[in-house]
């Protein structure tokens, strides 16, 4: 239970009004659904010691499991129950599926606040943060309903078993990153970017729970809350790189810094450390005038921090570590002891001389099929070579002479050349995008990254409830293209994509109007669409109008869906 609980509740902890990146929580998700009753008594003996963060809170709903929020939300299983809320793990009956809950009282100082804060990260709809599928005030109740991940696990207890590899590292402070800056470009702010904050799901992506509705249970507000997240993220990889946490204190089930010696770069607390994630880490966690080795600036906000990012040589994944097959054992036919005896302990067995080459009657045999299939096969050349002279010979005019030239090679096809992509954008003709921001991933030659459609209920055809969906490609200039070969990640009946030729990134004409370089239909993992001609543009758009179905995949649900993995282009 220990585990459904990481995979998607944030479980709450007494320490609503310290900064995000201060003292360590006294309870952690991972524990909280073992140490359920001990940890309660705790808090209960911690709100009689310790002011009331506000007048008047009310204490938690008396709830139970089995109890039915809007004849849908069945409870199962308290998680946490801290500071006049609590988390649980219900079941959405009607959609049959896990789903984790918020509950507080209508009257909480803090109702209106979570309210908002659960319908603000609802209208963000980014698939790199859980998402918030409910908001609601009923019966004296306000709950939030929200995802529930069971494939998923909490970076806290990827770190209990060690720091990270350099590549994990970096597509973790990579993907958070991205996804923060993001989310303050629309005004949204998490300020609890904590270890348990942060899942990686089977798939290896990493998504964040709690954006705004966690600190607004708890009541955390930031003056500066780009800083905020930043340094959150700074202590993220902090940690990833060292299995360290960055300040003196222990938090998160990770040892703190030794006492008196201050923040210290990543590589002086762990040998073999990125270099550059060590000093990325650096400019992250500005505070108390650490800097980073190089003194290069400090980054304030997730935006300079995805900038920074972006100016790191990229780190690859390690490569498959070979295993040499184990040696080849012989059989006893082979080694030539079957139908004899066993030797006798301390006799000594003649060894028979083995026949010359080729000497015993299967060689006999052997010698006179061989030189019979290359009799034959003078024949069959001689008579073949007579013939074509003979057909050269009455082909040609008296008095001509034929002469090559250099053009021997007139007529044959030439061989496609690779066509390299400088940019891409998403094309929407109707409805929501479907990932805008990954559309990158389909040109980086990166296998392991990839841009996926939403999943659709029916299918293949996406229509009526989308024309298609694609992708438009700059080449840079002018180009031939005559052939494309698209990665998939789903195989399936069926995925149809066509590749077209266009004006710019965004078409001013409609696809019916645009000049169609091929169109591919396949059941498997690759697309394959080939021109009998080579078209010239600068700018071709891959069109997607049927997909697969397919089961679960990490938070994508099951249903009509695609995604595109690499996209080469030859012309």
């Amino acid at each position: 239970m220990a585990e459904r609980s990481t995979a998607a509740v944030d479980v709450a902890d007494n320490s609503g009004d310290e900064p995000l990146t201060a003292k360590a929580e006294q309870a952690t998700a991972d524990g909280v659904a073992q140490t359920r009753e001990r940890e309660t008594a705790a808090e209960e003996d911690v709100a009689e010691n310790d002011e009331p963060t506000s007048h008047g809170a009310s204490s938690p709903p008396e709830l139970h499991s089995g109890h039915k929020l809007a004849r849908r939300y069945r409870l199962e299983e308290c998680v946490t129950r801290l500071d006049g809320f609590s988390s649980w793990r219900a079941v959405d009956e009607k959609l049959r599926r896990a789903v984790g809950v918020h509950l507080l009282p209508a009257d909480h100082p803090r109702a209106r606040s979570v309210l908002a804060a659960a319908r603000s990260s609802a209208l963000l709809g980014d698939p790199r943060f859980v998402q918030v599928l409910d908001a609601v005030e009923e019966n004296d109740l306000v709950y939030v309903v929200h995802e529930w991940l069971p494939d998923a696990t909490e970076l806290t207890t990827l770190l209990a078993a060690g720091p990270l590899e350099a590549h994990d590292a970096y597509q973790l402070v990579s993907q958070v990153s991205q996804a923060m800056a993001a989310a303050h470009r629309e005004g949204l702010a998490h300020l609890r970017l904590t270890p348990g904050a942060v899942l990686r799901t089977s798939t290896g992506q990493y998504r964040i729970r709690g954006l705004a509705v966690n600190a607004a249970l708890r009541g955390i507000s930031s003056e500066t809350p780009q800083r905020a997240d930043t340094e959150a993220i700074g202590a993220l990889l902090y940690a990833s790189l060292t299995q360290r946490w960055p300040y003196e204190d222990d938090a998160y089930g990770l040892s703190g810094l030794p006492k008196d010696i201050g923040l210290i770069a990543p590589d002086q607390v762990r040998a073999g450390v990125h270099r550059g994630l060590s000093e990325l880490a650096m400019r992250a966690l500005v505070n108390d005038g650490a800097t980073a080795s190089r003194q290069d600036p400090p980054c304030t906000t997730p935006e300079e921090l995805v900038k920074a990012i972006g100016e790191m040589p990229r780190i690859r994944p390690p490569e498959p570590v070979f295993t040499a097959p184990p040696e080849y054992q012989r059989t006893t036919y082979q080694q030539g002891t079957y139908g004899r005896p066993a030797a006798h302990p301390g006799a000594t067995q003649p060894v028979p001389a083995p026949l010359p080459p080729l000497q015993s009657r299967t060689g006999k045999a052997l010698k006179w099929t061989v030189s019979a299939l290359l009799i034959a096969a003078l024949g069959l050349g001689s008579w073949q070579l007579a013939d074509a002279l003979m057909d050269r010979e009455n082909s040609s005019d008296p008095g001509t002479s034929h002469t090559n030239g250099g053009g021997g090679d007139k007529g044959q096809p030439k061989p496609a050349k690779p066509v390299q992509i400088k940019s891409g954008q998403e094309l929407v003709l109707k409805g929501d995008p479907q990932a805008p921001e990954d559309v990158p991933n389909t040109f980086d030659n990166d296998p392991s990254t990839l841009w996926r459609t939403k999943t659709f209920k029916e299918g293949p055809p996406l229509a009526p409830y989308k024309p298609g969906v694609g992708i438009v490609y700059d080449l840079g200039s002018e180009k031939d293209v005559s052939e494309a070969s698209v990665a998939l990640r789903y195989q399936g009946d069926r995925t149809t994509v066509a590749l077209y030729a266009t004006d710019s990134l965004t078409p001013t004409t409609d696809i019916a109007s645009m000049k169609k370089i091929g169109t591919a239909t396949t059941s498997g993992k690759t697309a394959t669409i080939k021109s009998k001609k080579p078209v010239k543009s600068q700018y071709v758009l891959l069109w997607m109008t049927e997909v697969p179905n397919s089961g679960q995949d990490g938070y994508y649900r099951a249903g009509y869906k695609q995604a595109i993995t690499d996209v080469q282009l030859k012309g």
